[in-house]
């Protein structure tokens, strides 16, 4: 049995040697408070006393309770994207409140302002429509306001990488503090954690393992206890790691629960933080730079991170003027060991490794391999960051001479399916299946009955088909890649199968799924003129995903094929649809990305 108090005081080690420091600042700041009080700035000019044209302005202010004094200081936006709708944001009342105590010690004057903000589950279309609206909803904020700096709140799948969007598009001085993960939940004596257990017991009960009593009991007490990101390296999770990593959030706190109290600790570190970065007006790009970039993949690979961390990277990259590729991820991946057992390709929650030392410690454990150069929002570099990094459970997080694989789990395939690329997260896949030609299974329904009934015929060996789920054609890349089987499968003990798809997965899912299939069918990609029965080809260790027909007859059918009618003509969704990129290219807008960026495929589509 585990000495908790004895974990809980290891684990508060990890980020109270970053914190103690910055808890401790305001009473080192000294003529530094001072400095920042009266230096020249965006606020000062905005709520200036000496100019009777800001009269309006500072009456507003001064109507909300403040000032003379507080309209002195550098004004400090706090972006707190809480929502009722987005339980990975509810204890962020109680983080911006800490955030804002931090930034008013240091003599700055925190401003809050809320952006919209996602839970997949509650929306009833793809929220990655929404990553680029909160990209733009919260970069609009931070240019048109006469911030100085800003401190992001964010926890959940597209929330953070929005923000990361907005603050390298805007490039004022800005740091995140994230949300942290849920606790572990129980079942049986093993700790469970959402989506990825919740899909290995539906699973069972689709195919007659466990009963409706089974499946009640776990959803009550295993999966979802507590506010935070879904407790496995899904999504959620990896973009919070992906913070850190690229070092726009504080060392030591991508990990940290999100009900624990060194949470709010960190809040008020952070809010700490931003009055250093702008005394030193150190900026986004000058953090997030090729390097770090290079760094934050390194870490994806390592902790068997989603594989939607390959769009949302290549679109915050692009945004901070860093042209990033798939390419870079497949070679990244075939050098950056997976040492890190946590769930859905290993063994453990993100609390549980969190106790292990968390996504500090995996750095600590990957230096040899990272650039540890780069400047990071601590205002010291990785490398000095990391001298207070310890593994506390080797068995968690191994070292570099004994991974769990001895490469990250990720691969990039082409071939006449994939033209552009696709994704394969090989370390979720099944070994056997990894290379593979089967008969393809076209998915028309994605409801069970009609899988089940459509699909009666096939054998583990068929190659299922799920298309017109890409960005255009769905749109926005829903999380459906690992398609349910058909029970007649599940009843013989069949868990997976190879299964190619223009759509996305959870990053909390497992199987043999091939992902992001560019260009989409949607867009006259050849996933949509696959037939029923036609040979597909995958070769993960190859990087090959082919459909094994005749070439002149695959161009014989996309001659004939005739694109689906738009979905939306009107609103937000049909600007999505016209303006949306391809997932080799992030998924951004075209009007946001530089056009020397462009493919060629969408150059054309433009013109």
């Amino acid at each position: 049995m585990h000495n908790v108090p004895g974990i809980l005081e290891s684990a508060w080690h990890v980020v109270t040697v970053h914190f103690h420091g910055l808890l401790c600042a305001d009473r080192r700041m000294g003529n530094r408070k001072e400095t920042i009080m009266s230096r020249g700035s965006i606020s000062r000019a905005f709520v200036d006393a000496d100019n009777p044209l800001n009269m309006t302005r500072r009456g507003h202010v001064r109507a909300m309770g403040y000032t003379d004094y507080d309209m002195g200081r550098p004004i400090i936006g706090v972006c707190n994207p809480w929502s009722e709708l987005n339980p990975g944001h509810w204890h962020f009342r109680s983080l911006a409140d800490a955030v804002k105590r931090g930034i008013w010690a240091a003599g700055g004057f925190p401003l809050e302002f809320p952006t919209i903000s996602m839970c997949e589950v509650f929306h009833n279309i793809s929220t990655l429509i929404y990553r680029n609206l909160m990209a733009l909803d919260t970069e609009e904020f931070m240019d048109s306001m006469p911030f100085d700096g800003v401190v992001l709140l964010s926890t959940c799948d597209k929330d953070v990488p929005a923000q990361l969007m907005a603050c390298a598009t805007v490039n004022k001085p800005a740091i995140i503090i994230t949300g942290g993960t849920r606790l572990a939940g129980y079942y049986e004596g093993q700790t469970v954690a959402c989506s990825t257990d919740t899909q290995r017991f539906e699973w069972n009960y689709k195919a007659g393992v466990i009963g409706e009593q089974e499946l009640k009991e776990v959803e009550e007490n295993g999966f979802f206890n507590t506010c935070g990101a879904c407790g496995v390296m899904g999504t959620a999770n990896s973009v919070q790691s992906m913070a850190e990593a690229l070092g726009m959030a504080l060392p030591g706190t991508a990990s940290i629960p999100a009900v624990y109290a060194q949470r709010i600790h960190a809040a008020e570190a952070t809010g700490l933080k931003i009055m250093e970065l702008v005394a030193r007006d150190i900026k986004p790009r000058d953090i997030m730079t090729r390097p770090a970039f290079e760094n934050a993949i390194r870490v994806l690979m390592a902790t068997g991170a989603s594989t939607n961390l390959v769009i949302h990277l290549i679109a915050i990259a692009r945004r901070a003027g860093v042209y990033l590729t798939l390419d870079d991820f497949d070679r990244l991946s075939k050098s950056t060991p997976f040492i890190t057992d946590v769930k859905p390709c290993g063994c453990v929650t993100v609390e549980e490794l969190y106790h292990a030392g968390g996504i500090h410690a995996v750095m600590k454990t990957l230096a040899p391999l990272l650039d540890t150069s780069v400047l990071t929002c601590s205002g010291k570099t990785l490398a000095e960051n990391l001298t207070t990094a310890r593994v506390r459970n080797p068995n968690i997080i191994r070292p570099l001479d004994r991974p769990l694989d001895p490469e990250g789990g990720l691969r990039i395939v082409r071939g006449s399916l994939a033209p552009d690329g696709a994704v394969i997260k090989t370390s979720a896949g099944s070994p056997h299946l990894l290379k593979h030609v089967g008969p393809a299974a076209v998915l028309t329904s994605r409801n069970q009955e009609d899988i089940d009934r459509d699909f009666a015929h096939i054998t583990a060996d068929h190659v299922i088909v799920n298309r017109y789920m890409g960005p255009v054609g769905a749109p926005g890349m829903p999380e459906v890649g690992p398609v349910g089987l058909p029970r007649h499968l599940l009843r013989q003990g069949v868990r997976d199968m190879v299964r190619v798809t223009d759509a996305r997965m959870s990053g909390t899912s497992f199987g043999t799924v091939v992902l992001h299939v560019a260009p989409e069918a949607a867009v006259g990609g050849p996933l949509a003129i696959v037939q029923d029965g036609d040979l597909i080809e995958l070769d993960a260790e190859r990087g090959v995903l082919n459909l094994l027909v005749d070439a002149r007859e695959i161009q014989r059918r996309l001659a004939a094929w005739q694109p689906p009618a738009a979905k939306y003509e009107k609103g937000y969704r049909a600007l999505w649809i016209d303006q949306v990129l391809q997932a080799p290219d992030g998924c951004d807008f075209e009007f946001c990305v530089k056009e020397n960026w462009l493919s060629e495929r969408t150059r054309t589509r433009s013109r």
